[in-house]
């Protein structure tokens, strides 16, 4: 039996996250599957009210699709987990944290997160690595 709700069975996230990335917004890929710039299409899970706009933040999975890389990835829609967010946000310890850019990982399945690329290269966020650990054993440093 299912939990009833789009993206179930992931861990909650123990902070307080500031969605900031818009659907349209053009985010950097973190790793190397291939993709450089990638524009979110949809939020995964995301229930709003009329004439919102859906939102994202960090660990939240997304659609995306790739603006600029390798032409065999090019204009292709894929499933993405967001790694980092300019935006600062509150962690429950009192810490706020913030990247330098807004960035995701791509991955694979929408329902294991096993990512496409072998490394990811930057930071990504402690709360990433909590939800997706797949994705934490290629990160090269976790904040």
């Amino acid at each position: 039996m299912g939990t009833g709700r789009k993206g179930g069975g992931l861990k909650p996230i123990r902070a307080r996250i500031a969605k900031s990335i818009n659907v349209g917004s053009w985010i950097t890929v973190a790793d190397n599957s291939g993709a450089k710039i990638a524009k979110v299409v949809n939020v995964r899970g995301y229930h709003g009210v009329k004439d919102r706009q859906p939102k994202c933040g960090i660990g939240d999975t997304i659609f995306v699709v790739v603006k600029r890389g390798n032409p065999d990835t090019i204009h292709k829609k894929f499933p993405a987990v967001v790694v980092r967010q300019r935006k600062e946000y509150r962690r429950l310890d009192g810490t706020r944290v913030s990247f330098e850019d807004n960035a995701c990982a791509i991955v694979k399945d929408i329902d294991k997160y096993e990512p496409q690329g072998t490394i990811i290269r930057g930071p990504i966020a402690r709360e990433v690595s909590l939800r997706f650990p797949h994705v934490t054993k290629i990160s090269s440093k976790i904040v």
